[in-house]
């Protein structure tokens, strides 16, 4: 067995995950300190924020409670998997495999439902939306001008882990989950 080890000191094994290791805690913690865009943004940006942002984002485009949920942990499987960008990623499809199989589960983790296609449909487009206002702030280039539909205004500042890392939490357990 190949494991890691978690900050909530737990052997979770990536590519053979099992459902009960899975912890709040690990993720939000895990990244709250990975930093977006491989590290190649201008400043310090997590993928916690990113994620936060996108719930907020799909808060206020009135979407379902699962939607928003699935939004804040859309990227949850990089905090046991890491990431990998995506012209690399689209070459390793064992990877993606794997990276598919620990996301689903997560999001059944906590939405107790696997999400249907159309749901997910939803969650990849706010990320995107997403994706773009970020390089428009943090790199000044537009790679197309899909933020121009985001309804929330998009706050990249540097913020600490420890605080976004508990704003995470604090979002997904006013969801209930």
């Amino acid at each position: 067995m190949s494991a890691i080890l978690t900050v909530t000191g737990k052997h979770f094994d990536p590519i053979d995950p099992i459902d009960k290791l899975i912890d709040v805690f690990d993720i939000a913690h895990a990244l709250s300190l990975l930093c977006r865009a491989n590290g190649h943004f201008t400043r310090f940006y997590s993928v916690a924020q990113h994620s936060i942002a996108c719930a907020k984002e799909a808060e206020a485009r009135g979407l379902s409670d699962d939607v928003v949920v699935g939004c804040l942990l859309h990227d949850a499987s990089e905090a046991y998997l890491s990431d990998v960008t995506r012209p690399v990623k689209q070459m390793l499809p064992l990877y993606r495999e794997a990276e598919e199989r620990l996301q689903d589960m997560i999001w059944e983790h906590f939405i107790w439902r696997p999400l249907r296609v159309e749901e997910k449909d939803l969650i990849f487009g706010i990320d995107d939306d997403m994706l773009s206002m970020e390089f428009h702030l943090l790199m000044k280039e537009d790679i197309d001008t899909r933020y121009a539909k985001l309804l929330t205004k998009v706050d990249c500042a540097f913020r600490s882990p420890e605080e976004v890392r508990d704003e995470f939490l604090s979002m997904l357990d006013r969801y209930g989950r």
